[in-house]
């Protein structure tokens, strides 16, 4: 509602009028102490309307409205109250009741049009505007509100004369000629637009954008060469109107000079006193056009110069990458997002953006450090202290790795997939630091998660037969892992190792073997595992070449140097 302020200081004057205005003569002691009840009802339940406690208010004024129904002020307060709570026929009552009470007052009148606006009944809302501004000559502002209250119905042609009105009334504005506009592009009378947008040229001829809104009009009526020339004349006034070298770019191009066109474009990105906003729409405009390599370079090139002429914009460094991203220039992207996280730290998206692509470039100390920028903003981000952990726990950084986990596992209680993961990893850092219990109890609650998480139920089941305990669970779970993956290489050595430390060395052979035979890139460990079991068998002089094979590839035991020289099993 327009003018509020003043509108509270109308209606607190208008109640104290009323009331001595209402006073008899001759007021007897119970007609004065109803009349104090009656104001003081009022003024608090103004009083809960303000505090937005519109159920206490909506009582009170009903109770003042009981001892006298005929006051403007309390039928029109008790209306704003039901408004509040989207009670707009009783509302409307109400409102058209204090309206009746006092037709001088415009404020209960412009609340009973915005009310049938709302419902609407548009005729009876314009009739309600029409009679305000009949009434004084000062009010021809609400010509504005009548204007739209046509539009809401269809009457274009009413509004522009509502529009008109205004106009002659208060003068040439910017937003009423563009509302004329919108209008008359609607109605498809582009050369009525163009006549309006010449009006604002006329008031303010220095304005370079009113003639580039020229210029846009023009091109819509299909008229190039005439919008050319007013895109020269804008430039001309203001050389960094980058919305006028687009278009003229777009006119260029239409004509087939494209190198004219490259030109106007490129000097558009370059400069840095251009409107970014704008060059960020040429940007998409552009990459909707891209498609071949060579043109979604040329997108990339435009946007790296965004961020030349702009870096001190974070959105400029955020494009840059995304399209980098979309490149699959990985290491390009990451530092585009660190530059933007230098420019606003407070980003989140970009934050996790870095994150992901250190980790896809496999850069775990870049996890580390970057992780540990973004916790500095936002420390209560539970997939920040994770991304911390995670890479604490491949640096085997193990104390340190539980410490990030534990805070991830407060902060995202309600995510169950991600309190699984969690709780997975926790029970790889305990094993490390040698915390066997909580190790297992960690596994355990993961499982209950997913039970059928392969990597869970491998670690859990090898780290069990490394210690020679629950080797029956051990089995069990690796067997699972297994019938799930019977080629999987790794799957197999741990399934074959708990049947090692089970002394079944025959059928661990067979899955050693499987695993060898199932991945030309076996690990040294698996070998060293196939070595150990051909001597537990017997096959010692096999043993050694399994061992100086595993030996050559690296990942062995403290132990195979000692197995080769001695040719004994050294556990």
């Amino acid at each position: 509602m327009k003018n509020k302020p003043l509108l509270w200081v109308i209606l607190f004057l208008s109640q104290v009028v009323l009331a001595q205005k209402n006073k008899p003569v001759g007021e007897t002691d119970a007609q004065k102490s109803q009349r104090f009840e009656l104001e003081s009802l009022l003024a608090e339940g103004m009083k809960y309307a303000a505090m937005e406690e519109y159920l206490r208010a909506d009582s009170t004024l009903r109770m003042a409205l009981k001892i006298n129904p005929n006051i403007a002020a309390v039928n029109y307060e008790l209306a704003r109250t039901l408004l509040k709570r989207e009670r707009l026929d009783e509302a409307a009552i109400l409102t058209q009741k204090a309206a009746q009470l006092m037709p001088e007052n415009k404020f209960y009148g412009i609340q009973l049009a915005e009310i049938y606006t709302q419902q609407r009944k548009y005729s009876k809302a314009a009739d309600i505007y029409k009679e305000i501004i009949r009434q004084n000559t000062d009010n021809a502002e609400y010509g504005l509100e009548l204007a739209a209250v046509y539009i809401l119905d269809e009457k274009y042609e009413e509004a522009l004369k509502a529009y008109d009105d205004v106009e002659r009334s208060l003068g040439v504005d910017e937003d009423l000629v563009h509302q004329k506009q919108r209008i008359y592009i609607k109605l498809d009378k582009i050369s009525k637009a163009i006549g309006e947008a010449q009006k604002l040229i006329n008031a303010e001829p220095t304005e370079s954008q009113y003639t580039v809104e020229l210029a846009q009009l023009l091109m819509m009526a299909k008229r190039p060469k005439e919008a050319k020339e007013q895109l020269e004349k804008a430039l001309k006034m203001n050389p960094d109107q980058s919305d006028a070298r687009m278009m003229l770019a777009e006119i260029y191009r239409q004509s087939g000079d494209t190198q004219a066109a490259d030109k106007q474009i490129g000097q558009m990105f370059n400069n840095p006193n251009g409107d970014i906003d704008t060059k960020m729409q040429a940007l998409v405009g552009l990459m909707r056009e891209a498609k071949d390599d060579a043109t979604r370079q040329d997108v990339i090139n435009r946007a790296a110069e965004i961020v030349k002429a702009h870096p001190k914009d974070v959105r400029a460094y955020v494009v840059y990458a995304d399209l980098l991203v979309k490149a699959d220039r990985k290491p390009e992207a990451r530092d585009a997002y660190v530059k933007a996280s230098r420019v606003n730290p407070a980003m989140y998206e970009v934050w996790g953006a870095i994150l992901d692509l250190d980790g896809s470039l496999n850069q775990i100390d870049s996890v580390i450090a970057h992780s540990d920028q973004a916790l500095e903003n936002f420390p209560n981000q539970g997939l920040f202290w994770y991304s911390n952990g995670s890479a604490h726990l491949i640096k085997r950084h193990y104390q340190k790795a539980v410490d990030a986990f534990e805070e991830a596992q407060k902060l995202t209680s309600e995510s169950k997939d991600l309190q699984g993961a969690i709780w997975a990893q926790l029970g790889d850092a305990y094993n490390g630091l040698g915390e066997h219990a909580k190790s297992d109890e960690s596994y355990e609650a993961s499982l209950k998660i997913e039970p059928a998480n392969d990597n869970v139920l491998n670690n859990y089941s090898y780290f069990l037969s490394l210690r020679k305990e629950k080797l029956d669970r051990a089995k069990e779970m690796a067997a699972q892992v297994i019938a799930r993956n019977p080629t999987n290489a790794t799957y197999l050595d741990t399934y074959a190792w708990v049947l090692y430390v089970m002394k079944d060395y025959k059928n661990a052979r067979i899955h050693l073997e499987k695993a060898i035979d199932s991945d030309k890139n076996v690990s040294g460990t698996i070998v060293e595992h196939y070595g150990d079991v051909l001597y537990q068998l017997g096959e010692r002089e096999k043993a050694v070449e399994q061992w100086k094979k595993a030996k050559s590839m690296g990942e062995n035991s403290q132990q195979i140097d000692k197995k080769i020289a001695t040719g004994q099993l050294i556990e």
